[in-house]
């Protein structure tokens, strides 16, 4: 995995309202980076900062639509894609990560990744929201993002989706301050993770 052991900072906001934006994203100041690819060199939120691919100023302006391949849920690991993703997720580029994700839910839209994406799409798109001023359109975007989160296992595409979940929840009740982060687990973290889950089931027969 493409520096899975690096760490960064988010690059500094270009304006009050996105530095706002970020601050209301997650705020730990060190983040896990999973891809080398460089992140945008600002956030898009819509008023605000310059249309990433309409604006002749945009930070991805006449750059072509990157093509998607999607990987099997066990190989996320291979998908250097999928990897930017989760690294513009966590780093608040909501709409970039928005971008993405939805490219992966179009090539497998009728699917369980598909719904593991779209899951995904909502879940970054109510953060933006949240960022603008609608809180009302947040907390339907999160239902939705729950409501598909639900149908996935306990571990998908790397990610502990039932802790995501948690961490989601309590964003959108307020007992959180910052949105959910995806901390993508190693082959011993989902070792861990598995061993919980039969504990769990035991002690419930």
């Amino acid at each position: 995995m493409n520096g899975e052991h690096e760490r960064g900072r988010p690059p500094g906001a270009s304006s009050q309202s996105d530095q706002q934006a970020v601050e209301s994203g997650a705020s730990d100041s060190e983040w896990l980076r999973y891809a080398s690819r460089p992140l945008p060199a600002y956030r898009f939120v819509p008023g605000v900062t310059p249309h990433p691919r309409r604006h002749p100023g945009g930070h991805s302006y006449g750059q072509p639509e990157p093509a998607i391949s999607v990987p099997a849920p066990d190989q996320w690991q291979t998908s250097d894609a999928y990897l930017y993703g989760v690294d513009l997720y966590n780093f608040a580029f909501w709409w970039e990560c928005h971008e993405v994700f939805e490219g992966f839910w179009r090539a497998a839209p009728k699917t369980e990744q598909g719904c593991f994406f779209q899951a995904l799409i909502h879940v970054a798109a109510a953060n933006l929201k949240i960022c603008m001023g609608s809180p009302a359109s947040a907390d339907r975007l999160s239902l939705a993002a729950l409501e598909r989160f639900q149908t996935l296992p306990q571990i998908y595409m790397g990610i502990d989706v039932r802790g995501f979940e948690h961490a989601m929840r309590a964003y959108v009740a307020g007992s959180r301050e910052e949105p959910a982060l995806i901390r993508l687990l190693t082959s011993a973290d989902r070792r861990g993770t598995n061993r919980t889950i039969q504990t769990g089931l035991s002690q419930d027969r």
